[in-house]
């Protein structure tokens, strides 16, 4: 039986420059993996997952999308993965129990590699194991996993294998490009062939902008699955990105903050998708506890 019983849900925004915005600042590349690690920070995770619960968040993702393998290993810190995943589902029931509000808890089984890249390279036996060590540690503290800004067919054939077993109850969240591919190159229908094996209660596109998902809405529309998106507001991702000098860079040095995305216009354009059938509406990168406010009192009208 679904978990998803109503007609529509308010997720969370992006971590990450909240994050910053409350004071964090980011070792190495860790980005939003930061907050986990260094004890002292734990408590900015809470309160900016309440900040989203307080502003109308229905559902909010765990905070471990850069606790990745790789990440973890070019900082020097590889023995705390297994502790920062964990850490990540501790801090989400913290602040839902803090919240006195009964939303629900999304585990984040994030891409591996570099954002936004297909990352094929990757020996499917490690990318196993990898996912797997990720939901195992999350596992007790979720409601569902949500594969977040995954971006190849192997990438999420191979996540969706390794959650198999924990039978939770698992959304889709996929990044496609301007093209409305995968970053794979791989089409929509190969995806839908590719997962329909699976007990998936959604699909989301991950981490785009609301023009991207405009784009893929079609295709959502033409299958059975509830669907939805989580936007962010760069002002653009590059297909390729080059991180060979941008390794010390905020996600927003080099992909752009854009300033039209408003609060106002946000609410406007996830109520107008819902309109159009979309079931989880949710912010990523620079989507605000103020965008999500806005939406929720837009729906309440």
């Amino acid at each position: 039986m679904t978990i998803f019983t109503k007609d529509r849900y308010i997720f969370d925004g992006g971590m990450g420059q909240l994050l910053i915005d409350k004071g964090m600042i980011t070792k190495g590349t860790l980005w939003s993996a930061t907050a986990l690690v260094d004890k002292s920070l734990n408590h900015l995770v809470v309160d900016s997952h309440l900040d989203f619960i307080n502003a109308g968040a229905e559902i909010i993702i765990t905070n471990n999308f850069k606790v990745r393998k790789s990440t973890f290993y070019e900082n020097g810190i590889s023995d705390k993965f297994d502790f920062a995943n964990k850490k990540a589902g501790e801090l989400a029931v913290e602040a839902k129990k803090k919240s006195n509000k009964q939303i629900l808890i999304g585990g984040s089984i994030p891409t591996r590699g570099i954002t936004y890249q297909p990352n094929e390279n990757y020996i499917e036996n490690e990318m196993f194991e990898e996912f797997y060590q990720t939901a195992t540690e999350l596992d007790p503290f979720i409601d569902f996993f949500y594969l977040d800004v995954l971006a190849s067919v192997k990438e999420i054939k191979s996540a969706l294998s390794a959650i198999k077993k924990f039978n939770k109850p698992t959304l889709l969240g996929l990044h496609f490009k301007k093209d409305f591919l995968l970053p794979s190159d791989e089409s929509f229908d190969l995806l839908m062939d590719t997962v329909k094996e699976f007990n998936c209660e959604g699909i989301m596109t991950s981490c785009v902008s609301p023009e991207i998902y405009e784009g893929v809405l079609p295709n959502l529309k033409n299958q059975s699955l509830p669907f939805g998106f989580a936007v962010n507001a760069f002002i653009d991702v590059p297909e390729k990105i080059d991180l060979s000098e941008k390794f010390s860079l905020q996600p927003n040095d080099f992909l752009g903050l854009r300033k039209d995305l408003t609060p106002k216009i946000f609410s406007n354009f996830a109520n107008k998708a819902f309109k159009d059938g979309a079931k989880f509406l949710k912010g990523c990168c620079n989507i605000m506890p103020s965008h999500i406010q806005s939406l929720a009192l837009e729906m309440q009208s």
